[in-house]
């Protein structure tokens, strides 16, 4: 590798080919959080998952987070249990450390998706149950049918569009991640 000399007239080594520019990287971090708590997410939620979905190795520290989303410890607790909580992140330590490291899971949307389909499973059966009770005859239980209907629809397809995201995957030329 070849040196460069620099505005000092002093030589340096010259910056790799795809250096982060970190302002750049929390333009992203915040545009994305401002997507998905406009679908719904809680705002630190967010912010964070975006945070670790933008590193590297998708794995940082409460202190690292708080300092590069400049929020408290208490507000990056609350993001990360609410993520713990719906799967998308998860604890770790750092062997002689007493710090915990918050790490997204691999394939993180594929076990997003997967782990709602338990989600869908439930409300399928309850919204069955409720169209029993309400009567199937009923605008009520009409309508929690026509809804049930569609959750199983949904599973279906999502199982199928699962397996060809699987396939799909294998094209690329992705890295594994560690778990």
């Amino acid at each position: 590798m070849s040196s460069e000399t620099g505005a000092d007239g002093r030589e340096r080594e010259p910056e790799p080919e795809h250096a982060r520019d970190e302002e750049a990287v929390s333009r992203f971090v915040e545009r994305f959080a401002a997507d998905m708590t406009e679908a719904g997410m809680q705002r630190m939620a967010s912010r964070v998952f975006a945070a670790l979905l933008a590193d590297d190795d998708g794995s940082m520290t409460s202190a690292e987070l708080s300092e590069q989303l400049r929020i408290s410890p208490a507000a990056v607790s609350g993001a990360i249990n609410y993520l713990t909580q719906v799967s998308m992140v998860g604890r770790e330590r750092d062997p002689g450390s007493r710090r915990d490291r918050y790490r997204l899971h691999n394939e993180i949307w594929y076990a997003t998706f997967a782990s709602r389909d338990r989600v869908l499973t439930r409300w399928e059966r309850t919204l069955k149950e409720g169209a029993q009770t309400l009567g199937p005859d009923t605008p009520a239980g009409a309508r929690l049918a026509e809804t049930a209907e569609f959750f199983e629809f949904l599973q279906t397809e999502l199982v199928g569009l699962m397996d060809r995201w699987r396939d799909h995957r294998k094209k690329f030329d992705l890295p594994e991640r560690k778990s």
